[in-house]
Formats: structure tokens, sequence, C-alpha cells
């Protein structure tokens, strides 16, 4: 790991240690921001003591980043628009990492003070959307254009669909438990078990089932939240040093020829399809020769930027045997095609086989370039990890006793549990970025208003208040911190 920063110019080199230590504080204040809420539930309902729970829950954190993959981590890479990621110098990714950071660390550790369980994920993504508009605005280039829209409402859909799921769901599954079990102890609270069987824990199978779900959650949570710090450092290893990190340097010989290959076979499938894509990719008509240095993304490119991608990636066996200059033009060559395959799914025409296979062809384009080292992925679990072990008390008390107006009951507990790591666990398949914040609490709600137990309106004023101000408040915190970033850096 070590070798890959030597030679950098002593500013750059401080510049990217500060970048990844405010990667890494981001993700520890995550870990005791948002895993209060993983443990919230298991804490309050007395099934595990609270230092063992927050042990036990920052080691599943952990596997679960390490474990996770990086789907959700290119989710957040890609909200910006492949032009900004194509184009970035030092000056320019160093802007950009700085101001999300900031503007995301400040907001997480407003909210978690007063104790609001405000989503971390909301922050990140509202802080990247922020960079993206000002990015467009200090270049001219249209607002449209300044961010990946199309990523943006899909993450968007899934930060807003997962809490009403989650709060629909809980309902349901404790609607359930007390179908099936009307007159079991599991749908007392702590205090009320105490007062009639003078025991301070669940009963035994409630309890088991309320440690597991618990530490379900902290895995899925770790899986889902620690992918967006993984993808926050790719971002700054690319932004900051991309000659080292456009690709990835340890790729092997059969990756590379796979990424040739598909490089190959995407033009045959134009080819292929011309009678329907030829006018959208202008198949036959393009000027052969060299791209230029800096270029949007335009569909009708399509065929020089094969070419040109095909002819650095000759006789290559090892990416390491490429110039710096070349490893970039490599990685601007492929999201350009992969960004170009996928507009080309999306018309109209093709049949349902050509759009699997164009899927197939994608996910080898990007073999090479939508990686993390595992220096990245460990440094990344320790800081979640160890950050889930500090500073979960003031969330635990909101989730436990102010979001209802009485105490959660067991099946509560684990109905909102068994529900937040189900949603979850379904968004890191589809590689969604989702709120582990907001689908809990929306859980508790949940079967809150299903217990007939009323909610606290205070706090869920509160909570609903950070949900809808967390977005707008990030993304002018970032762009301001973007715009004076860019100016006293003159990038």
């Amino acid at each position: 790991m070590i070798d890959l920063f030597s030679g950098l110019d002593a500013w750059v080199l401080v510049s990217l240690l500060l970048a990844l230590t405010f990667v890494l504080a981001f993700e520890f204040i995550n870990g005791f921001h948002d895993t209060a809420n993983a443990v919230a539930t298991v804490i309050y309902t007395k099934a595990m003591p609270p230092h063992l729970a927050v042990f036990f829950s920052g080691v599943f954190n952990f596997l679960g980043v390490l474990l996770g993959g990086v789907g959700v981590a290119y989710a957040i890479v890609h909200l910006l628009p492949v032009e900004l990621l194509i184009n970035v110098n030092t000056g320019h990714g160093l802007a950009m990492v700085f101001s999300l950071l900031a503007a995301a660390i400040a907001w997480n550790l407003g909210t978690w003070y007063f104790g609001i369980p405000a989503s971390s994920s909301h922050t990140l993504i509202g802080s990247i959307l922020g960079v993206g508009l000002a990015n467009a605005l200090i270049n001219d280039i249209p607002l449209r254009d300044g961010v990946n829209w199309q990523k943006a409402i899909d993450i968007g859909a899934s930060l807003v669909f997962s809490p009403m799921a989650g709060f629909l769901i809980a309902a349901l599954v404790l609607i359930g438990l007390k179908w099936w079990r009307p007159l079991s102890k599991m749908h007392k609270t702590p205090e009320q078990r105490r007062k009639i069987d003078d025991k301070k824990h669940p009963p035994f199978w409630n309890r088991l089932v309320l440690v597991i779900s618990a530490m379900a959650v902290s895995f899925v949570h770790g899986s889902n939240d620690g992918q967006k710090g993984i993808g926050l450092i790719m971002l700054v290893l690319i932004g900051i040093v991309p000659a080292q990190f456009v690709l990835d340097l340890n790729s092997t010989t059969y990756q590379i020829e796979r990424t040739r290959d598909a490089t190959l076979h995407l033009s045959q499938f134009y080819q292929r399809n011309a009678d329907s894509l030829g006018e959208f990719l202008a198949l036959g008509k393009s000027v052969e020769g060299d791209l230029p240095e800096k270029f949007r993304c335009n569909p009708q490119q399509t065929e020089p930027t094969i070419s040109a991608l095909l002819h650095t990636l000759k006789g290559v066996a090892d990416y390491h045997s490429l110039s710096s200059d070349s490893r970039i033009e490599v990685r601007r060559y492929l999201l350009c095609l992969d960004d170009t395959a996928k507009k080309v799914g999306k018309l109209p025409g093709l049949e349902a086989r050509e759009k699997a296979d164009l899927d197939k062809l994608r996910k080898d384009l990007t073999t090479t370039t939508e990686y993390a080292p595992f220096w990245v992925i460990l440094a990344v679990a320790l800081a979640l990890g160890l950050g889930t072990m500090v500073g979960w008390k003031r969330v635990v008390l909101t989730i436990g006793e102010k979001i209802g107006k009485q105490g959660m009951t067991y099946s509560q507990g684990m109905s909102a549990q068994i529900t937040t790591a189900s949603l979850i666990g379904m968004a890191n398949i589809f590689s969604l970025p989702v709120s582990t914040t907001h689908v809990l609490s929306s859980g508790v709600a949940g079967t809150m208003v299903a217990n007939k137990s009323g909610l606290q309106g205070g706090t869920v004023k509160t909570i609903l208040l950070a949900w809808v101000l967390t977005l707008p408040a990030t993304v002018a915190l970032s762009a301001g911190l973007f715009w004076l970033a860019s100016k006293a850096l003159g990038s």
C-alpha cells in the first residue's frame, strides 16, 4: 500500500492524509450516530447489557463492511455526473472532497448532539449533490448536467419509500404477533415485566430474537453504510492521486482481457443493432482520430472512443505498464462507454435479450474501475466498528422512550428490528443506499400506532423536520464550502 503513495509532492500527501482522516472520522461518527439505532431496541428492552450490545454491534458492523461488496459504494460515487468524475484534477478533487466531508461531518455531529435520529445517508447524499450543483454553477454547466439525476432519483426513491415500508411492515408484523400470541409476555414493556414478574430481562425466546435481529441490523448497516465510506475514500483517492487509483492496478491479465473483449463485443453489439442505434450513436459517421484531452461523454463519439480504448489496451497484460496519463484515459473511455451503454439500454426497439447482453457487457467494462483495495475496506470497517462503541446513549433514549407515548414492548422491538434488517438487506441486494435511522425509527413508530400506544408529537416532528431539512441544509452547506474551496485553490 505504501508504495502507491511514494513520489507524491509533500502538499499532495498531506492533503491526501487529511482527506482520508476526514472520511474515517465521518465513518467513526456514523458509527455512534447511526449504529445507536441498531442497538436501541435491544438495550432499551434490556435484552443485552449496553456495553455488550455495542461491542457486538461493532463486531457485526465490522463484518458487514468486510463482506458487503462495493455496489452501494459506487451508487454513491455515480451520483456525480460522469463528466465530473472523468475530468478531476488534484485541486478540483481536494475542493470536492473537503467540502462534502466538512458539510456531512458538521451536520452529523449537530444532530447527534441534540439526540436527533437524523440520517447519515441523507447527509452524505445531500453533500455530494451540493458539490455537483456548485460545480455546475461555477463552470457554467446546465444544472440538469450538474448531477446524475437518474441515479439521484433512484436513490431518492429508496430513501423515501424505505421508511414508509418500515412503518407499514413493522406494524403488520406486530399485529401478526398479537394475533398469534395475544396474551404473551412479549407484549409487555420492561417496566411492566419488572412489576409483574420482578424480572428485568425479556422472556428467553423473545430475548434471543431481539439479540439476533439487533446483530442482523448491525450487519446490514455495516454492509450498507460502510460502503458509503468506501465510496467516499475512492472519491478521495481518484480525485487526489488519480494515477494510482483510477484503475485497479492489481487487475489480472484475465481481467484486463475481459475488459478489452467487452469493448470489442460492445462494438459488435452496436453494429448488430445499427438499424435502431445508428442515428443515436452516429455509427459510421464519426471521424477517427485522437479524442480531446477532456471531453464530455457524447454517444456520437462512441466509435472513436472504442477505437482509442482498444488501441490503448492492445498488448497490455498489466496496468502498471501504462503511463499515468494512459491509465486516466482508459478510465475516461470506460466510464463514457458505460454511460452510453446505460442510455442505449433505455432506448426503445431493443429486445429484452439484447438488453440483458448489454447489461453483462457493462459489468465486464467496469470490472477494473469499480473496485476498492482491501486496506480501504478494512479501514472503513475499523472506523465504523469502533465508532459504534461510543456515543450511543442519546439516540437509544429517543428510540426507546420518546417516539411513543408509552415505552416499547418486546414485541415492538422485535417487529421493528426484523423489519429493518430485512429491508436494508434487500436494499443491499439491489445496491441501493438507505437510512438505517429512518427505517428503524419509522418501524418503531409503526409498532406504536399498531399497538395503539400513541406517538409523541414533539419527537416525531423533530425527526420529520431533520428528515426534511437534512438534504437542503447539506446541499447548501457543501455547495458553499465547495465554492469557497474552489476559489481558494484556484481550481
